[in-house]
């Protein structure tokens, strides 16, 4: 079987040399005195075995930039790109789901075209991508696939929708989405649209949850095999969907509540019911869904100055989006606040395996959406959570769970639904 690099190997085989053990394709339990670098190596050869997938990564808006290469190497510190394919391997990480992003606007028949030509531009922008470099990454559509491509040494690329405004009011789009290769639709973003309520939306519920109209996207979500993304939406939203999906559902980057108490985590009774709904919650490596962010008064106005003056994301040239990160950059090293750490993101995982189980967690990294923490600033870090995981006891059982076990089945159970439906109507 190939793996994710023979850099990788050799790294691993130098840190358990320096251990005073030799690489063993069984996992043994660790002995009674561990030290810090054979508990790093230990991680590493468990992070390289198991099949690692992020549920979220808003890269496709990165890719419609003209000039940006996945196939390239980015510093994070001076482009704000935290993934590529290089970096991928690096950091030992398989398999993602690219989620194309579309902000939401006006809600009329021109903003839904327009919001539904930008998503189907990210979408064709991915796949170019793969195209272009075929030795290095292929296209998921199936559970299935990202084994066959994580054993041929490629990562493994699945197509999401991020925010359901492009379907509009056109069911017939969900089937367009799916034949286009999308496999989850986060049904609402920052604000209301006509499917859901957003758990940030300023003016508050406008549906009590999902809509009539939105309802019947989920139906034919479950039809067709696409998983429900509930993260971003408002609680009511999360009940709504565990009520109307037939299938269970997903939260594709949400973290837990009580350990950090903002709207977009997810409380204790919505972890249980996950867990009763047979669903996963795939953390989020965002600071503010971590920990309490740290007062910054000075910061926080700065940035509220910014956004003020801000056109949509989607409208602004390259020029104006480099000049955008670059304003962003300098408020943050102006009024540094501390970022959250790959500790704070375990204590999230413990957490939610202590209300819901070790079936029902796993990662959505939400790489160039925001997220990105102190030990996993960027894609070629995300080995560190691993490291943690190890640390704290977890088993490599677990940990393939954790890292891609728990959506994937998931993912085989919305198909076997969608198979189980579509009988039904053949029938």
């Amino acid at each position: 079987m190939i793996r994710k690099s023979k850099a990788h190997l050799v790294f691993i085989v130098l840190l358990l040399t320096a251990a005073g053990c030799t690489p063993d394709a069984e996992t043994s339990p660790p002995p009674a005195e561990e030290t810090e670098e054979a508990l790093i190596a230990r991680a590493l050869e468990i992070h390289d075995r198991v099949l690692t997938l992020d549920t979220h990564a808003d890269t496709p808006l990165r890719m419609i930039e003209p000039g940006f290469d996945m196939s390239e190497r980015h510093d994070p510190n001076e482009s704000g790109s935290k993934l590529d394919y290089p970096r991928m391997v690096e950091g030992g990480l398989d398999a993602v789901f690219f989620a194309a992003f579309v902000a939401q606007d006006i809600r009329d028949d021109d903003g839904n075209s327009r919001a539904k030509a930008l998503s189907l531009q990210m979408i064709d922008a991915v796949k170019d991508s793969i195209e272009r470099n075929p030795d290095v990454a292929g296209l998921a559509l199936d559970p299935k696939d990202a084994v066959e491509l994580e054993e041929a040494g490629k990562r493994a690329i699945f197509i999401a929708l991020e925010n359901g405004y492009p379907v509009g009011n056109d069911l017939s789009n969900v089937e367009l989405y799916f034949d286009e290769g999308v496999r989850y639709i986060t049904l609402v973003h920052s604000t209301n649209n006509d499917l859901a309520d957003s758990a940030t939306d300023r003016n508050g519920a406008e549906h009590d949850g999902i809509s009539a109209f939105g309802e019947e996207v989920v139906q034919e979500m479950n039809r067709l095999g696409i998983m429900v993304d509930v993260s971003h939406g408002s609680d009511d939203v999360f009940y709504d969907a565990i009520a109307v999906s037939r299938a269970p559902i997903i939260a594709s980057h949400s973290n837990a509540r009580t350990v950090t108490d903002h709207q977009r985590n997810m409380t204790d009774e919505m972890l249980r019911l996950m867990a009763e709904n047979g669903g996963v919650v795939q953390l989020t490596m965002l600071s503010d869904y971590l920990r309490d962010a740290p007062v910054n008064e000075a910061r926080d106005a700065a940035l509220a100055e910014l956004r003020a003056t801000m056109k949509p994301v989607s409208e602004m040239t390259q020029e104006e989006r480099a000049a955008m990160r670059q304003a962003f950059n300098d408020i943050n090293q102006k009024f540094p606040t501390a970022p959250a750490t790959v500790s704070d993101a375990v204590d999230h995982i413990d957490h939610i395996v202590a209300v819901a189980g070790i079936d029902h967690v796993g990662i959505g990294c939400d790489f160039d959406g925001g997220g990105g923490i102190d030990g996993v600033f960027d894609v070629s870090e995300v080995m560190n959570i691993t490291i943690e995981l190890v640390r704290r006891g977890y088993t490599e059982e677990q940990i393939d769970k954790i890292w891609g076990g728990n959506l994937l089945r998931v993912f085989r159970d919305v198909q076997a639904v969608a198979r189980e439906m579509q009988s039904d109507e053949a029938a």
